[in-house]
């Protein structure tokens, strides 16, 4: 049976990245509205692989005898000044999220919680790999942004319209 602090802790994450696949579905749908398709494609993948990421916990609950426990989600922005806030946006969501997996380690090494423990190890990985992911294309919109031809933009949105379904 799993500890009320952890079964809590893991319903606010579980909470946390669905509330991520909506920031991300949001700028897919702002990026669509700008005619970035590409972009928009990048944001609807990692849209899914969020939700993926809620149901991995989902799952975990369930099968350690928990509850899950869906709160209210809060609207994301729905619009941002350019490409590079939404990211800057993104960015700062992915550093939020690494913040609440490590407390939630410490937390399962605090209730010596073993399972909980070694389950969250796969998270914190992915953590270090979407804050990369996002930083990076904060970084290279940052060194286009000077740029009034829209060429790096273009080529940009060609890039991230490449991305595939995530593989978890």
């Amino acid at each position: 049976m799993i500890k009320t602090k952890i079964e809590e802790a893991l319903n606010q994450q579980l909470n946390l990245e669905f509330y991520s696949s909506y920031l991300y579905l949001s700028m897919s749908a702002y990026f669509d509205s700008k005619h970035l398709n590409g972009f928009a494609n990048w944001a609807i993948q990692q849209s899914e692989e969020e939700k993926l990421h809620a149901m991995k916990i989902y799952g975990f609950l369930l099968e350690r005898g928990g509850n899950v426990v869906l709160s209210s989600i809060q609207a994301p922005p729905a619009r941002w000044d350019s490409p590079l806030n939404a990211f800057e946006d993104s960015f700062a969501n992915e550093q939020r999220v690494t913040n609440t997996i490590n407390n939630l380690v410490d937390l399962a090494v605090e209730e010596k919680d073993h399972a909980t423990h070694i389950f969250m190890q796969w998270f914190v990985t992915e953590q270090v790999e979407e804050e990369s992911m996002t930083f990076g294309i904060v970084e290279r919109l940052k060194m286009i942004s000077g740029s009034h031809d829209g060429n790096g933009l273009f080529l940009m949105d060609h890039e991230l319209g490449q991305r595939k379904e995530a593989e978890l």
